[in-house]
């Protein structure tokens, strides 16, 4: 965690709203992703069953937002109204942040999780306190990784053994690290 970084409740790229969840989100999140297997594959929790354990996930969200820990946003396309089609979070650091993301399945290969991830890329940078912003994906997760190019992220190597996808398998598994920095 970090001294002040508090992003702002919404933030806009040329397509995208991120923005603060709320509660509300619950049942159209479930609807669009969080019941979805295939989105959470790559995830390290289960697809939800129902909406109340999507409000829990948000009511969880809602905690770290308050605490300065996580910072996870809401994505919804601009021309859409108030349809969420994914997540994105911000996860401090001291000097740098990390990024987890999931997006709806009928809204994959739009470039929408690049443009929100590269949006909160370089606002990150653009904070005093932060000279590097990362993320991860699991090592066959080529969407992913592609997203984080796109971004303007450099891919800095394999992280052998690093992390749980609990959906593909219980053992650590090798993911590929990307980063950009503030020079």
């Amino acid at each position: 965690m970090t001294g002040d970084l508090t992003p702002p409740d919404q933030i806009l790229s040329d397509r995208l709203l991120l923005r603060k969840p709320a509660l509300e989100d619950a049942e159209p999140l479930f609807r669009s992703y969080t019941s979805d297997p295939d989105v959470t594959k790559f995830v390290v929790w289960q697809a939800h069953k129902d909406s109340e354990e999507t409000r829990r996930f948000l009511t969880y969200c809602l905690d770290q937002w308050a605490k300065g820990n996580e910072y996870a946003f809401v994505i919804e396309s601009r021309d859409a109204a108030s349809a969420p089609i994914g997540m994105i979070s911000l996860r401090p650091h001291r000097h740098r942040v990390d990024f987890g993301y999931v997006l709806a399945q009928a809204h994959w290969g739009h470039g929408y999780m690049s443009e929100a991830l590269a949006c909160l890329v370089e606002w990150s940078l653009a904070q005093p306190e932060i000279w590097r912003a990362q993320a991860f994906c699991d090592a066959q997760n080529l969407a992913s990784a592609r997203v984080m190019e796109k971004a303007g992220m450099t891919f800095e190597g394999v992280l052998h053994r690093y992390f749980v996808h609990p959906n593909v398998s219980p053992e650590p598994r090798d993911c590929r690290l990307y980063a950009k920095v503030r020079g």
